[in-house]
């Protein structure tokens, strides 16, 4: 069982590591997070002078600070180094813990309305920010609203993170961030 969970999780790695690396370098370096902070900003409409925006890029430049660190000195991250520090990352929480930090940061900029939960809407311009161009993907949208209301509240968010990271179940909703783990 540990095999298949630890593939799963693999999986899930390899396509944070793919949308990550923006541009397609077969690396993930600094620039690779501050394209998606600038994709956030320019998506979402924000100001780089927002408190958001300082957020979004504060809670990115921890995470990639401690991917370093895991690192061993690297400055550019291949995928194998990507997939064995953000593993390390997700589960040291000794100096940062970018499983509750980083995504806060995301809702804060997603909640565009200031409601504190996300439609379908503001999520759509989140596929738009990560290049998630299939139409299926907005139907992550209806699995991460796990009380069906018709909005992913902030705890709603954040668990589907923690399953992203730790789940080795491939139809978890935090599973499908990245699209269907079975295609």
């Amino acid at each position: 069982m540990a095999t298949v969970a630890t593939d799963l999780i693999t999986m899930k790695l390899d396509r944070l590591f793919a949308a990550t690396d923006t541009d397609s370098d077969g690396y993930v370096d600094w620039s690779d997070y501050q394209r998606l902070v600038d994709r956030y900003l320019s998506t979402y409409k924000i100001d780089k002078h927002d408190r958001r925006a300082h957020a979004l890029l504060m809670s990115y430049q921890m995470q990639w600070v401690e991917l370093l660190r895991h690192a061993n000195g690297a400055d550019r991250l291949s995928k194998e180094q990507f997939q064995t520090a953000i593993r390390a990352v997700s589960v040291d929480t000794s100096r940062f813990n970018m499983v509750e930090g980083v995504p806060h940061a995301i809702f804060d900029i997603m909640d565009t309305d200031f409601d504190n939960t996300i439609s379908k809407d503001e999520f759509g311009q989140y596929l738009k920010v990560w290049n998630i161009s299939d139409p299926s993907a907005l139907d992550t949208f209806f699995r991460l609203d796990t009380d069906g209301d018709g909005a992913i509240s902030r705890h709603e968010f954040i668990r589907a993170v923690r399953e992203f990271f730790y789940s080795p179940d491939p139809e978890a909703p935090g599973s499908l961030f990245f699209g269907s783990l079975s295609s």
